[in-house]
């Protein structure tokens, strides 16, 4: 391997073990629309369906050139930018912000929704729908309402964005209440889950299919 290339490999795995100490407002404001905008420019067509990790794509990324020459920063921004973003667009579904009527209740407690509109959440039947003034109230319903779901949707604390509840992270115990008081508060990623959990005294993240009954309504203690 030619000195220059053992240099940047070199560099390049420095980067990467570096990487996860950026901030998701750093990553968000600066590294993604970077990493953007050079693989639009000097990259091939990368198909993400060929990675099992961000790690696997870095090294090939910087070993098979899939990209102009880069130096370690600009290589690990293509990086983060096709891990975090690019691929995360191609497996998750889009879904509109949730909107209620002045007239929609929430079904678990009466409560109408329309005044709460940052904690509304859906779940989604075949033949219906029923909309919830939390995902607290939206779990105590899901529990006892599993069949026949197709979609259950939250809103990313952060971003407002409406997630797949089935792959969104839920911090539990948290000094920030919603329309009935303690909640689970959603995030579409786990870094951000963690990050409010510490700022927030938050007691634990918890992925979707982790979520149980004792959990839920020990929030209303």
């Amino acid at each position: 391997m030619p000195f220059f290339k053992t240099l940047l490999f070199f560099l390049f795995s420095i980067s990467l073990l570096a990487s996860s100490n950026y901030s998701t407002a750093v990553k968000e404001k600066k590294i993604y629309p970077m990493g953007k905008k050079i693989y639009e420019k000097k990259c091939q067509e990368i198909d993400l369906s060929h990675y099992s990790s961000y790690e696997s794509l870095s090294l090939d990324l910087n070993e098979n050139v899939l990209c102009q020459q880069l130096n370690p920063r600009h290589l690990e921004a293509v990086a983060l930018y096709l891990w975090d973003v690019k691929r995360t667009a191609s497996t998750h579904k889009h879904f509109e912000k949730l909107k209620v009527s002045k007239e929609e209740k929430c079904p678990v407690c009466g409560m109408f929704l329309y005044k709460y509109p940052s904690w509304i959440a859906k779940i989604e039947y075949k033949t219906k729908e029923y909309y919830f003034d939390g995902n607290k109230d939206l779990f105590k319903y899901y529990f006892e309402h599993r069949t026949g779901t197709t979609n259950i949707l939250v809103p990313d604390y952060y971003t407002q964005k409406t997630l797949d509840a089935t792959k969104a992270y839920f911090v539990l115990g948290s000094d920030v209440y919603g329309p009935m008081g303690n909640e689970l508060i959603a995030f579409e990623r786990l870094e951000s889950a963690k990050k409010f959990l510490l700022d927030h005294k938050g007691k634990k993240v918890v992925p979707f299919d982790e979520v149980d009954e004792d959990m839920v309504y020990s929030l209303d203690d």
